[in-house]
């Protein structure tokens, strides 16, 4: 038998050492990546990513099927403030995804995206107000108002949104996260308070409500409104305004507040106002609008100092509600809003409590 040398064994012995370092390497590498990927699959998501997922849950629900979105074992979901499970509300009637109109508003601080959007329920359009909160890239909390009454010829206007809501807002006029929350709540103080100053509105301030201009915008007036009754059937939710008494002449988003246009609401509660972009210079809130409607007739003031009666037509009621917040130059310009009419002093599904 030929016998192998030294030298040849040591050379023999190198190779293979160095081809097990290569192997424990490679398989390191492996694991490496794998890690890599389970972080990514489960680290927090920035804004492309919580968008993403916003898309996928609206497949998902027009899909009907809750596994087709990253749904996590105990997410919590409600519709129209009732706790629902993932087989009721628009995840059984939905039949269309949102396509045209789409405000989305994602936070990675927050780790929640929510927004505006038109869909179509039993394929009829609906307004879908939504928030979604994201642990680990997983769905943990799912929230919808769904508006199906607009105001006037609403859905003209929910064709596709505003280009203020998509545009990117200049670094100079961007506000930290922590102030644009700030003003969000500013502009329910400024209900409440019926000041328009307690809120930084812009002079080109406009608001869409339930599809309706009902604030600023082209021919804004300052008279007071005419009386009359609020539409069949929508207790206050598509009357002007809310509050029944008529169609009036709008006014800008400031001076409708001092003017006490809206002083029916008595309270605005459960206010949730915690998702911001600050690049675009969006905010999301939802809260719950309280008029129980105890004057029959509100005192409005008038740009002269003098006063006018406003009728109230409508029983008490709370307005359930999401706004969308354009904010540049640290001024509120455009607000997109939607709301449905629920019992007073509702629940809105995530609080034991109405305040």
């Amino acid at each position: 038998m030929r016998r192998i040398g030294f030298i040849g064994i040591s050379a023999l012995l190198a190779m293979l050492l160095a081809a097990l370092a290569l192997t424990v390497m490679a398989s390191q590498a492996q694991r490496g990546q794998a890690g890599t990927r389970g972080a990514a699959a489960s680290g927090p998501c920035d804004r492309a990513c919580l968008t993403a997922i916003a898309d996928t849950y609206f497949a998902a629900v027009a899909a009907h099927d809750p596994a087709k979105a990253p749904m996590a074992a105990t997410a919590r979901f409600t519709e129209n403030s009732k706790v629902l499970p993932l087989s009721e509300g628009l995840w059984k009637t939905a039949t269309e995804v949102p396509t045209t109109f789409k405000i989305v508003v994602a936070d990675p601080t927050a780790q929640q995206v929510g927004g505006i959007v038109m869909m179509k329920d039993a394929d009829k359009p609906v307004e879908l107000a939504f928030r979604l909160k994201v642990v680990n890239r997983q769905i943990t909390e799912a929230e919808h108002i769904v508006a199906r009454q607009f105001i006037g010829a609403g859905l003209a206007n929910l064709v596709s949104p505003r280009p203020s809501f998509s545009a990117t807002v200049p670094p100079a006029d961007r506000l930290p996260r922590e102030l644009m929350l700030i003003v969000g709540n500013s502009y329910y103080d400024s209900i409440v308070q019926n000041d328009g100053t307690a809120a930084p509105y812009g002079d080109d301030c406009e608001r869409h409500e339930n599809g309706g201009l009902t604030s600023g915008g082209p021919g804004t007036g300052n008279q007071p409104p005419a009386p009359a009754a609020a539409p069949a059937g929508t207790r206050g939710a598509a009357a002007p305004r809310g509050g029944g008494g008529g169609a009036p002449v709008r006014r800008a988003c400031k001076e409708e507040m001092t003017a006490r246009w809206l002083s029916y609401i008595t309270s605005i509660d459960l206010r949730r106002v915690w998702i911001a972009d600050e690049e675009r210079g969006l905010i999301f809130g939802l809260t719950m609008f309280r008029q129980p409607m105890e004057e029959k007739t509100l005192t409005l003031l008038n740009p002269d100092g003098t006063t006018s009666p406003r009728p109230m037509t409508n029983g008490p009621f709370d307005f359930e509600s999401a706004h969308v917040f354009k904010i540049s130059g640290g001024k509120l310009h455009d607000i997109e809003a939607l709301g449905i009419s629920l019992p007073l002093y509702s629940k809105n599904g995530w609080s034991d409590f109405i305040r």
